[in-house]
């Protein structure tokens, strides 16, 4: 894989200079002849390495899968990983860049400088070879160093469909997930379209100066590059790309988050622009993207059951998905949610808040009510509870919720440090609340843990925020729990000088009782980071339905009929990779589909054979007081452990420095996990 894809990676960086190009020539030559012709020759070229590497990834994940503690830990000591993790810039316009993302943005930088610079001193000495033309001289020299952006903007677009597809196999491989990666996408996408921006605006100027400016951006040329496409095109990404820009996305999110689904106009557009060869120098990466967005579209579209609707005392929403056992997960990972009450196209980001050691049949979410979209859902679950304290029978299928996911890191770096201090603001303590939950329970079940020491820095606004500690499955830690685990929670309630009189008196978990949606349905499982073998066929499928497509095309359409528009070529070649995705890539998740419905059918069976046995034994009772007998036995409880600091903050360097002296002084392997503002 790291063959292939630097090999890739070489020859577009290599691409501008002459010997490049000579061999470029050579292939093209050589191939050209092939039913594929010269679209076939690009795509081998510049698109095919990355598929192949999405190939072999599938064949890597399934043959060596990364889900064993022990092996995993052996990870945290390699020179790529202190490389991914050590911060190399804290403060500036990318955030906080660890020392591998700033080799690739030195990379990147000196890639378009290096390559801009080429083709500006070819370009000079390119035009003093040209003859009598009816250009002037700096007219041809914008035509040439406007083409030049488009190729080094086409160039690096082919990464920037890479770090969007969520359950890329790609993504996986390198474990970056989709929450990390995206931006990757930005730095990206104001990289490409600030060179896309140059290439159109060099063409503005120079027509401008023939005096030709209207007639040349209304042209649409069949034999050549299409002008009126490319400016819709270039539109369409600059409303994208303004909208995208910090201060417009904080505060008009939605405004942001409808005309990024531009990237629809933008890509076929732009096919039109430059015809099926020139296009296929970024299918490859493209094609990934369409593969991705056509799977989560599947899965959307299922109804799910929520098991419980409820709404904490600080206001706190929480909410218990049903999914199938097939569907794994990780402390770390997070969904996606979308409300139909509420709006059709919105879909909300969670961190999980239960871990996949509380049970194979569920998942939980907390929403913090921050905004219209978690008031309105807030105020449809605390109507349900009026109704149902009135006596009066709520509504049922009054929340259909779909869900997207689960996503996020593929490795449990939660489990592989001895220490681990985890921070958290307000919400944040969301996917920690999973973690403690998963630490507790593997500990008990003699399963792969590492961690020996944990420390929580909680910070939240209000006390009766810290009621969110009740959310945790494992509330009591046995003693044999106790005896591996040493775990110390820290609050800090920053806008209180002192404790509610009411603290002590009324207890932590306040939480009314939830209401019960019937959808229809559990989780779907047709998810890229789901069933290895199921997701390996689906890109198989696709990718030979793609080519076998494109073959059809050019043998019974392009040549029998003669079509020679770059344009209308751009337009087959897009439609051959999408029949190559909706065909026998929809074929292949409809069987999926079918075969998770399947093992869902017989798992439930599984699970109602084995409760009966358990039920005549009184084995259901004995399930049902083992907290109880924990906390008798000696063990303590979560709130036993924590200590609440009001009107103050956490001193991160004197907590840090403590925990480590405690952990085993300088030489301690610290892991610290941080979320939440």
């Amino acid at each position: 894989m790291w063959a292939v894809f630097l090999t890739w990676a070489a020859a577009i960086f290599f691409y501008p200079t002459k010997p490049a190009q000579a061999a470029f020539e050579g292939w093209m030559a050589a191939t050209k002849q092939s039913l594929f012709g010269i679209t076939g020759s690009i795509f081998l070229a510049f698109s095919a390495p990355i598929l192949i590497v999405a190939a072999l990834a599938y064949v890597y994940i399934s043959v060596f899968p990364s889900d064993h503690v022990h092996v995993e830990k052996n990870k945290l000591k390699t020179l790529c990983f202190r490389l991914w993790t050590f911060p190399v810039l804290v403060d500036g316009p990318f955030g906080v860049v660890s020392a591998v993302e700033f080799i690739g943005i030195v990379l990147f930088i000196v890639y378009v400088v290096y390559s801009m610079t080429y083709y500006a001193v070819e370009s000079v000495s390119l035009i003093s070879k040209f003859g009598q033309i009816s250009l002037t001289y700096s007219e041809l020299l914008l035509y040439i160093i406007g083409l030049r952006f488009g190729s080094v903007g086409l160039f690096c677009m082919a990464f920037l469909f890479l770090p969007v597809s969520r359950g890329s196999v790609l993504l996986r491989l390198i474990d970056i997930p989709f929450e990390h990666a995206t931006r990757y996408h930005v730095w990206l996408g104001h990289l490409t379209m600030a060179l896309f921006t140059l290439h159109g605006l060099c063409y503005v100027i120079a027509w401008s100066l023939e005096g030709n400016l209207l007639g040349e951006l209304a042209a649409w040329k069949e034999i050549g590059v299409a002008n009126l496409p490319g400016v819709i095109s270039l539109a369409a990404g600059l409303l994208m790309w303004v909208t995208s820009l910090h201060p417009v996305r904080k505060t008009y999110f939605e405004l942001f988050f409808y005309t990024h689904q531009l990237y629809i106009i933008f890509v076929v557009f732009l096919a039109f622009h430059v015809g099926d060869f020139v296009f296929s120098f970024s299918a490859g990466p493209i094609f990934l993207f369409m593969l991705d967005r056509f799977l989560r579209f599947w899965q959307s579209r299922a109804k799910v059951d929520i098991i419980s609707a409820s709404c904490r005392p600080c206001g706190t929403v929480e909410l218990v998905f049903s999914k199938p056992a097939s569907i794994r997960y990780n402390a770390l990972s997070f969904i996606f949610v979308q409300v139909r009450e509420l709006s059709f196209l919105e879909w909300h980001p969670f961190s999980v808040s239960s871990s996949p050691m509380d049970g194979r049949y569920h998942m939980s979410i907390l929403i913090k009510v921050l905004g219209s979209w978690t008031e309105k859902l807030r105020g449809i679950i605390t109507d349900a509870q009026e109704q149902g304290r009135n006596g009066s029978e709520s509504e049922t299928g009054r929340i259909t919720a779909c869900v997207e996911g689960p996503y996020g890191h593929e490795s449990p770096y939660h489990l592989m440090y001895e220490n681990l201090i985890l921070v958290a603001g307000g919400i944040g303590i969301s996917p920690f609340l999973a973690i403690l939950s998963d630490i507790i329970h593997r500990i008990e079940e003699g399963k792969p843990c590492m961690p020996k020491n944990v420390l929580v820095l909680w910070s939240v606004k209000k006390s009766n925020e810290l009621s969110l500690l009740s959310a945790v499955d494992a509330q009591f830690i046995s003693s044999s729990v106790s005896d591996n685990l040493h775990l110390d929670i820290q609050a800090f309630v920053t806008q209180e000088s002192q404790p509610p009189l009411e603290e002590g008196i009324v207890g932590d978990d306040q939480k009314a009782t939830g209401m019960f949606v019937k959808n229809g349905t559990t989780m779907s499982g047709l998810v890229g980071t789901g069933n290895n073998f199921w997701a390996g066929m689906y890109f198989a499928a696709s990718t030979l339905g793609f080519v076998l497509a494109y073959a059809l095309a050019q043998a019974y359409y392009v040549r029998r009929l003669n079509v020679f528009a770059w344009w209308h070529l751009g337009l087959v070649l897009v439609l051959c990779m999408a029949a190559g995705v909706a065909l026998p890539g929809g074929l292949v998740v409809l069987l999926w589909h079918l075969s998770e419905k399947r093992k869902a059918e017989d798992d439930r069976w599984d699970a109602a054979a084995a409760a009966v046995p358990r039920a005549q034994d009184g084995e259901e009772e004995a399930e049902q007081t083992t907290n109880g007998a924990d906390a008798a036995d000696g063990g303590v409880s979560l709130a036993a452990v924590k200590t609440t600091r009001y009107g103050c903050r956490p001193q991160f360097e004197a907590e840090f420095a403590a925990f480590a002296e405690k952990a085993g002084g300088g030489a301690a392997d610290v892991g610290v996990l941080v979320c939440g503002p």
